[in-house]
């Protein structure tokens, strides 16, 4: 599975970022299951999901303007 940069998906609407980040939670609980029950092939492949599954979300923020101000922790 070949890494996704974080510009391509830029170019994607919100709607398509949605669809993609369902697909990689699906594809990450079937991973976990097969690692559960022995035939995992590729321990690795559930790290390379989460990690591109991160790109999406953040995407998604950036996108939606759910960018906060950093809390001082002072009110």
């Amino acid at each position: 599975m070949p890494q996704v940069k974080a510009t391509l998906l830029r170019e994607k609407s919100v709607d398509e970022l949605k669809t993609q980040e369902m697909t990689l939670r699906e594809q990450i609980f079937k991973l976990r299951f097969q690692k559960a029950t022995g035939q995992a092939e590729s321990p690795q492949k559930i790290r390379l999901v989460r990690k591109e599954l991160a790109r999406v979300l953040t995407v998604i923020h950036e996108k939606t303007g759910g960018a906060s101000p950093p809390s001082t922790g002072r009110e």
